[in-house]
Formats: structure tokens, sequence, C-alpha cells
């Protein structure tokens, strides 16, 4: 199958990388091409640029600010900003909660929530893991009693991701204990401010503090905070889950890192040599790159599907498959830029700390590579793990 673009989509593609060009921050654009993840700041700014183009909500519906655009456009316009870098809106904003509250939500909650998610003026973080519900979702316990018209939740979610950020957290909870464990779980919307929310935060392996801890004791949620019908919170979590995995393809990411990778490997010398002269390097490299050529195919195959399915309310079960290649491919190449690195994937820190020579003979390219491959180990794992995800394509596509 060869991939062809219409005139018009080259030149919407050659539109996005002008905009790239002239608004995205310089030192956002060094920073990210480090490997390192955009501060809030970052965020917040470049999504605002956005927004005032009308670019902000590239998935949303033109009556709730989106774009309009093609599936193609959409595409393109994703892949262009993981390739440059440039941050992409915030997911759990535009990819997550946002569509959940136009699926299922009330006309009050888009007015009010809809056009602050876009702009970022609300940053939103995903109450769903649990201590014992990881993977398995469904198995929380986090407990919402309605008491005189208000909602009071009771419990624990682990592995927020940017909670420390977060003014808003949309929340998955059990209201009816007795029923099966999908079909008595309700979906919340709860302002961070809220009395009774406590953050910690959880240091990662690479000494990062991305994810954190969130506690709940008796904290009062109003009732028009609840999205969609008590106990039907379950369809929002999968119809949320299906666009989270959708995003975790991330083409445009690895082909600009698979870019980094053959510019390293030709100016890095292994025993005298470049590292791209090493036919087992080479080849680890070449299978990296059918592999993201497939997994390109298979995004597209599922966009072409997206016409089909728009009204079911229904996730394409296929964003499973992206979800899995998708991570495999991020944690692949992350392991030859280590291999490329080597002992100077570990330098990191403050450079110009007493008594540190290692950044005097380091690359620039190698900083923090080793706490990046570290970090990444995450992504075979959120957003429903590998495991999972294969259950669910087997039941899916094979009927097992």
């Amino acid at each position: 199958m060869e991939l062809r673009f219409t005139e018009a989509e080259l030149n919407f593609r050659q539109e996005v990388r002008d905009f790239l060009a002239a608004e995205c921050p310089p030192e956002t654009r060094a920073h990210m091409i480090a490997g390192k993840s955009p501060t809030k700041a970052m965020v917040v700014e470049w999504q605002r640029k956005l927004n005032a183009r009308g670019w902000a909500a590239p998935e949303w519906p033109v009556e709730h600010g989106g774009p309009g655009w093609t599936p193609a456009q959409k595409y393109i316009f994703r892949e262009e900003l993981q390739m440059w870098p440039a941050p992409s809106p915030l997911g759990f904003n535009i990819n997550m909660c946002g569509p959940v509250i136009i699926e299922f939500g009330t006309e009050e909650q888009k007015k009010r929530f809809l056009p602050r998610m876009r702009n970022l003026d609300d940053w939103w973080c995903q109450g769903f893991s649990e201590p014992g519900a990881g993977s398995d979702l469904a198995g929380l316990k986090t407990r919402a009693v309605l008491e005189n018209g208000e909602w009071v939740i009771n419990g624990q979610k682990t592995w927020t991701t940017l909670a420390q950020h977060a003014d808003w957290i949309f929340v998955l909870a059990r209201t009816d204990p007795a029923a099966k464990k999908q079909e008595g779980i309700s979906f919340f919307l709860v302002d961070m401010k809220t009395p009774g929310i406590t953050v910690r935060p959880i240091i990662t392996i690479e000494g990062g503090h991305e994810v954190n801890e969130v506690f709940f004791d008796d904290v009062r949620v109003p009732a028009d905070q609840l999205v969609g019908e008590v106990n039907k919170g379950w369809d929002c979590a999968k119809f949320l889950l299906g666009n989270e995995r959708f995003g975790q393809a991330r083409v445009g990411a690895s082909r600009e890192r698979i870019r980094r990778l053959k510019m390293i490997a030709k100016e890095t010398l292994d025993g005298g040599r470049p590292l791209i002269e090493d036919p087992e390097f080479r080849r680890q490299m070449t299978e990296m790159e059918i592999e993201l050529k497939a997994l390109e195919m298979t995004v597209m195959r599922v966009i072409a599907n997206e016409t089909k399915r728009a009204g079911t309310g229904k996730p394409d079960p296929a964003t499973s498959v992206l979800k899995i290649k998708g991570t495999e491919i991020q944690q692949g190449v992350s392991e030859l830029l280590m291999k490329a690195a080597g002992p100077y994937a570990w330098v990191d820190g403050d450079p110009d700390a007493e008594g540190s020579n290692d950044w005097d003979v380091a690359p620039d390219w190698a900083f923090g590579l080793a706490g990046i491959y570290f970090n990444w180990r995450k992504q075979s794992i959120y957003g429903g793990s590998n495991e999972i995800q294969r259950n669910i394509m087997a039941k899916a596509f094979l009927g097992l």
C-alpha cells in the first residue's frame, strides 16, 4: 500500500509547518528535541496559540470549537506536531474528558467546561487507576454516595499524571456496590480545590515527578457534575480509553526519534567506525523503521473507519493494536538511543555542579537518555496494559 495525499492535503501540511515555524517558541522546541517533557508553562502558552488559530481541539465537532478537519487533516496535524516537535494539546482536556462531555454531558456542562478546556484555562487530570485496580479498572473501590443532593466521594487514585498541575479531575467512582463490576460505576467532574482532596507525589525510577497519588476524604461534589447517567460511567470510560489508546500510536514522534537516531549513528564512533556501519545495530534500526511503517498503515485504516463508526459511541477495537505497537516502537527506539550513547546516557543533572566533568566529554544529545529509557517502561502499562489490549483483541477480532 502506497500512502498518497491529495494536493489540498499537502498544502494543508505546509500550512501547519509554516505555523509551527512562525509560532512555536524555539526554547520549547529545543527542550523537546532534547527528549524532555514540556513544562506546564510551555504547554499552556502553546495550546493558547493553537486555540487562537482554532486548532486546539482537532477531534471536536465544529459546534464545540473544532476545526472541522477531515480524518487525513487530523492525522497530518498530529504528525507534524510530533515531528517538529511541539507540545500536543493537553490530552486530558482535548482527547479524554472533552470528548466524553461532548458525547454524554448536558448542554450546561458543555457550555461551562469545553471553552475553558480548549484554552487551557483549566488543566485536567485523570482519576481512574487505583492501587488495586489498574488494568482491571472495573475493580475500583472509590465510592460515591448521594447525600442531600451532593455526591460524597471517598477513596484513592494512583499514577495520576500531572495532578500537581491540575485544576480539575475526572473521576470514576462506584455508586452501586451491589451491581456487577462494570454496571455500578459513575463518572464525575471534580474541582481539585474541593476540601478533602490530597495530592502526594510519586517519584519515578529516573527521579522525575510526573505521577501522583490522589486521596478523597468526604469530598462533596455537586450533583450537576455527574456526567451521563448514574451507574453508566463505564460507557464513558470505554469511550475515553478508546480515544486515549488511539493517541498512543505517536507515529510522528517515533519518526522524529528514528531520524535523530540515524543522525547520531552516523556521528558516533564504535570501534573506530561509525555506529551506523555496525550490522547488528543497522538491523535493529531497520526493524524499527519497518514496524513503524506498518503501524502507520494501521493508523490510516483506523482513520478510514472513523466515518463508518461516527455516532456509535463505541471505540474501534483496532485502537488496541495501535496502543501495543506504538508503545513497543517508542520503547525500542529509546533503547537504541541509549545503546548509541553508551555510558554517556547516564549524564544528567547540573552541568555546572562542582566535581562534574561528564558534561565536558558527553555529547549534548546523550543528556538524560537513561532516564527517558527507564521512564518509558511505563508506556506498555498505562492506558490499559498491553496484556489487557491483547485480551481485547482476542475477543473483538477472534471471538475468543
